[in-house]
Order: structure tokens, then sequence, then C-alpha cells
């Protein structure tokens, strides 16, 4: 049994864009480094460097909760003169882990490794199964997601949002709620296809996406049905439904493979893409972009 932590970079592709290969190389290089030395500080280990970021397990729940918190407090300033603050992304999950030749592998690997991809900058995600393991303080500044279908699992996973930045109202960013005023709508979906944004506000009226001319989003392609999906804020989120008939396929982040929905539900978080009826690989295949903002 292990808690597993993957914690990626967030922009590397434009800062190597911005500084070039060597700049940047070196301060990735130093930045997983640092990550490493803040992983066993608090009683982890680094299975592997992956590039732009860390892939650790750790004994218990609080201590990777621990060193995840103070990776995105050590990373507040910009690293690099004039440029941009460092901002990591970060998907904690825990259960039996299995090692072959030093690295690991599990449910739980795969878990973390999804709500990493999933996270938004300098958010950490994690598991139901992290949150029940932590002390009651803790578990007071865990924030329920809802259900999301993580790519490659059949049933949807519980998540949660870690409250990191103690004494700060952090719900006003990707999709969620003030505690101090909880009737407060504070989030907003942006979706854009073909030039036309339509924005969804938290607590307001739902939007649809379809071929048809009234729908609130208008895709004029045959493999979209006419109500192809809806999007709604519900329990703290904004969800995306699917009604159509040859399904809607989720690109959330940086992740390379979707999230298939065919009558089925996934919360939009941080940023992506949709394309209706068919994936991003067809070509001329219906697209909408998503943003969701505080």
């Amino acid at each position: 049994m292990a808690t597993v932590v993957f914690a990626d970079l967030v922009g590397s592709t434009g800062m190597f864009e911005r500084l070039g290969d060597a700049t940047a190389g070196r301060f990735v290089t130093q930045l997983t480094a640092a990550l490493a030395r803040t992983v066993e500080q608090h009683h982890g280990r680094v299975v592997k460097r992956l590039g732009d970021g860390v892939f650790a397990t750790f004994p218990h729940e609080r201590d990777a909760v621990a060193a995840c918190t103070a990776i995105h407090q050590d990373l507040h300033a910009p690293a690099v003169p004039g440029d941009a603050p460092v901002r990591m992304r970060i998907g904690i999950d825990s259960g039996e882990v299995v090692e072959i030749e030093g690295d690991c592998y599990g449910d739980a690997v795969n878990s973390a490794a999804r709500l990493a991809d999933l996270a938004g900058a300098q958010q950490i995600l994690a598991t139901g199964r992290v949150r029940d393991a932590l002390p009651q303080d803790l578990q007071q500044r865990m924030r329920p997601l809802g259900p999301m279908f993580l790519r490659g699992k059949s049933e949807a996973t519980e998540v949660y949002r870690l409250d990191w930045q103690a004494g700060r109202d952090l719900e006003a960013t990707m999709m969620g709620v003030s505690p101090l005023a909880p009737a407060m709508p504070r989030g907003a979906l942006e979706l854009s296809a073909g030039g036309v944004v339509v924005t969804l506000q938290a607590h307001g009226a739902p939007a649809t996406l379809g071929r048809s001319p009234g729908a609130t989003l208008t895709l004029n392609d045959s493999r979209v049905s006419r109500l192809h999906a809806t999007v709604q804020w519900s329990a703290g989120h904004f969800l995306l439904s699917d009604q159509s008939s040859f399904g809607t396929w989720v690109y959330v982040g940086g992740q390379s493979a979707p999230v298939a929905l065919r009558r089925t539900d996934c919360p939009l978080a941080g940023e992506g893409v949709l394309t209706l009826g068919c994936d991003r690989d067809t070509p001329g295949a219906p697209t909408v972009a998503w943003r969701v903002t505080a």
C-alpha cells in the first residue's frame, strides 16, 4: 500500500519556446531536483523523474499532502527573471502498488497520473480514498468536485481538490463556490466554436450544443445530433451530459486520450476541447473549446 503522487510542470512547451532549449533544459533539471528534495524531506521516494515533473510514492497520505503543499508554496515567485511564476499540477491516489525493477504499477498509479492531467495550474486533485485516510483537519480542506470518469476506468471516481493555501478563499478557481458566500456564483464556463463564444455562469441557465439552430452553440455537421449535449451547473461544477447518437469525446488539459461519452456525464475542469460525433483525429471533426474561469 502506498500513496502515489504525480507532479507536472504547467506550460513547459511555452517555456522552451521563450527561453530556448539550453536555458529551459537547465531550469527544468534544477526544478525536478528541487521537487525530489521536497519529496524526500516528507518521507517520500521519487520513483522517477518525468522530464518536467516527478512520480513519487509516500507511506502515508498526510505525508503526500504535506509534500504537495510545500511544492506549491515554494513556487510562488518567478524562478526565471522576467518570466511567469512556475506552476505545477498534481494528482494523488492511494492503494496497492506493485514494484517491478524500481518502477511502480497499479490502479492508484494510473489514477494519480490521470488526476495530474486533469488538474489546473497550482491545483492538487485527490481521490476519495486519499481524503478518507487524512486526519480531520486536512479532510476539511478537501473540496468535492463530484464523480469524474478518468481515462481507462469504467466507473466514476470521486475527486476532491485540496485547498492548500490556508487562510485564502480558493473556491473561485476552476469550478468552486466560496464557502463564505455559498449562494454567490463565482465560476464561468466559456464555450467556443467557429468564432462564436458562449459564456455559461455558475447557477445560470444550462447551455445546449447541437445541430439545431435553436441550440445555444450550433454546429452544422451531420455527425452532430440536433440536441447533442447539454452543459449545466450541478453540485459545484459544470456537468456535460451527452444525449447524442454518436457520442462526445472529451479531451481535458494535456491529455492525449479522451474520455468518451455515450449517454453519460462528465464534469468539465480547467480547459480542453470536445469533439462531437467523432474523435479529434477524424478529419474536420466538429470541435468545441472550453475554459472554466474564476
